[in-house]
């Protein structure tokens, strides 16, 4: 309940950052016409930069963007999820037309149709031009434009990586569809779908059946999340399913949990300094980005090196922060830290002592590093 009012302190108080974002009009050979999209970049982006993001598509942008992006804004500041662009597909005046499917076979047709090529052909990559983006795209929907993005997953390759389904109200043979989809996915998507318990009757009917029949399918590369929220509506359930459905997408690139530590990180009978590589290795197969570890999960492998007592591994450790934070004292600090608990206590003195030059972080001081090694000094007379 806590976290839950501090999102929404946070998102009252950042009407400030919404005025940044950017309306814009862009003409659609498909649509013959302009439409209205809303962009909003992180906090930090710089054309100039190398940087690239992920792009956060929002359907229903009139009224579903601000709340989809003050959630991007909140957890990317903390770092639970990359930043990201977000943009949203104003569709106020044209929902109906764009959303139009066939009634013998639920495919889009004519100016739903049309609708299709545009989010491919138009809009994707207009944002891909105009800013610095990555491969990893987000598709969010609610209602029917939660049964719309499920047309661009049914094509091969999917055109978004993640889809965000809100109480979807869906095409008669959708569920058909997506389910036979599902098993043959060759790449990983994300899959996340919610409904509530006050959510209108026959979309909660259709949707917890649709979770039934996903629940079933066994593939690696289908990674599904559901939720049913108990009591809030159709309209309100969003502002309760994005973050969750944030987090869930992004859950590997959220720092190293106490409850990640605890279950699994103590428990491995493996290295933790592989567990660490594998998760950084995950990011950048999964979302495409060459994330620095961070400090706080150096911490965490450190904190289960000494609490298990495998200092052979404080090693690799060293090798990793050296090549992460090559200015710093972290890599000395942890190979210095390898030579003292194996038995060479010289070769841990002078490598504390030559880190004096390097700069503090995370609380490793050059006092502390000279400390280590007069102890050694005075306990073995070097």
């Amino acid at each position: 309940m806590k976290r839950l009012n501090l999102i929404c302190l946070f998102l009252l108080s950042t009407i400030i950052t919404f005025a940044q974002a950017k309306y814009e009009t862009i003409y659609s050979n498909a649509l013959g016409e302009d439409r209205e999209i809303k962009v909003l970049l992180p906090r930090g982006y710089d054309p100039n930069e190398e940087k690239a993001y992920p792009v956060i598509y929002v359907f229903d942008g009139d009224y579903l963007f601000e709340a989809v992006a003050g959630n991007v804004d909140y957890f990317a500041y903390w770092e639970d999820i990359p930043e990201s662009i977000v943009v949203g597909v104003n569709q106020y005046d044209t929902r109906e037309d764009d959303l139009y499917y066939s009634e013998q076979n639920s495919l889009p047709v004519e100016s739903g149709a049309a609708f299709f090529e545009f989010v491919g052909k138009d809009l994707i990559p207009h944002i891909q031009k105009n800013y610095k983006t990555e491969n990893f795209r987000v598709a969010v929907g609610h209602g029917q434009t939660a049964n719309f993005i499920n047309y661009y997953l049914l094509r091969k390759p999917p055109i978004f990586n993640a889809y965000i389904s809100v109480s979807p109200d869906l095409a008669p043979e959708m569920q058909n569809y997506l389910l036979e989809r599902m098993k043959a996915f060759e790449n990983k998507v994300f899959y996340y779908m919610a409904t509530s318990t006050q959510d209108v009757l026959e979309i909660k009917e259709a949707t917890e059946s649709l979770d039934k029949g996903i629940s079933a399918i066994e593939n690696n590369n289908l990674l599904y999340t559901f939720d049913l929220f108990e009591g809030p509506s159709h309209y309100a359930l969003p502002t309760h399913a994005i973050p969750k459905a944030l987090e869930r997408i992004f859950f590997v690139f959220q720092p190293i949990s106490k409850k990640e530590y605890t279950e699994s990180i103590l428990k491995l009978t493996t290295s933790p300094v592989e567990y660490l590589t594998q998760k950084y290795d995950l990011i950048k197969d999964l979302f495409g980005m060459d994330k620095q570890i961070l400090v706080n999960d150096f911490k965490a492998i450190d904190a289960a090196i000494r609490k298990n007592e495998k200092w052979e591994y404080y090693e690799d450790l060293s090798k990793i922060a050296r090549k992460q934070y090559p200015d710093t004292l972290l890599g000395h600090y942890y190979l210095g830290m390898f030579y003292e608990k194996t038995g060479e206590p010289k070769k841990a003195m002078k490598t504390y002592r030559s880190a004096y030059i390097l700069e503090e972080i995370a609380g490793i001081s050059k006092d502390l590093l000279l400390e280590k090694a007069d102890e050694i000094k005075a306990d073995f007379g070097y």
